[in-house]
């Protein structure tokens, strides 16, 4: 340090600070990277799911046991919302939505769950979107704020709502899945939601399914000591295919 002047070091303090300040007032170009709202909202540490396939009884009673591809890869991301669509076609799977959002430039797959009805994917099959693993906000609800996408969690059930309903086995998987998603990551009942009830003018996800009882279904499997299979359908999940009245 001997060889250096203060006058020189104090040069290299300045323009070190001068690369690391903001470009003046300009406005960076929106993109999927870059989400505003992170920036704006304080992350709140979330617990992280595990898998155990054996727990305790006591841990049987506090959290059902999920499957083990639901547990994502990287930290809990602090969601606050399920977010529940259709995807208004009559086949569907989450490579063939990866494909479809890709080609609008999305970056990939926008939800992050996908039910299927039998055509494209199992009637029931829970598959697991790219944005899961990885705890990446959603591309499923457009709001002013993106408070949705930013801590909503997207699940689609392939199908059109509108036209058909729902089949038993995608409305047990969903309230399966739900249940686990309220339990992991604390999310209350009113917070559970149809993609309509987020404010954007759509149908979705059809008048065939009712939101409603998807949550009293939920609540019902969340509060049993293991989440029950979807092979076996229960006599309340004929509820759910009651149109909303």
């Amino acid at each position: 340090m001997g060889r250096y002047t203060p006058a020189f070091l104090t040069v290299l303090v300045v323009v070190f600070v001068g690369c690391q300040a903001p470009m003046g007032a300009e406005v960076p170009v929106a993109n999927f990277n870059a989400p505003p709202l992170a920036a704006q909202m304080p992350v709140v540490a979330t617990p992280q799911p595990r898998y155990d396939p054996a727990p305790a009884a006591k841990d049987r009673a506090a959290r059902p046991t999920p499957a083990r591809e639901w547990i994502p890869l990287a930290q809990a991301r602090p969601w606050r919302w399920i977010v529940i669509h259709h995807s208004a076609t009559r086949n569907g799977s989450v490579t063939a939505f990866d494909r479809m959002h890709k080609q609008k430039g999305w970056d990939e797959c926008g939800y992050h769950f996908v039910i299927g009805n039998g055509d494209g994917a199992g009637d029931g099959q829970i598959q697991v979107g790219p944005r899961w693993p990885k705890q990446k906000w959603g591309a499923h609800a457009k709001t002013a704020d993106n408070k949705y996408n930013e801590f909503g969690i997207g699940i689609c059930l392939v199908g059109n709502f509108d036209e058909s309903r729902p089949t038993e086995k995608q409305l047990a998987s969903l309230a399966r899945l739900t249940a686990y998603l309220q339990q992991s990551y604390g999310i209350s009942g009113g917070n559970i939601l149809g993609h309509s009830a987020t404010g954007k003018q759509t149908a979705c996800p059809g008048r065939n399914m009712n939101i409603a009882t998807v949550r009293k279904m939920a609540d019902r499997m969340a509060g049993l000591n293991e989440l029950p299979s979807t092979d076996h359908i229960t006599a309340s999940a004929v509820e759910l295919l009651q149109p909303i009245r």
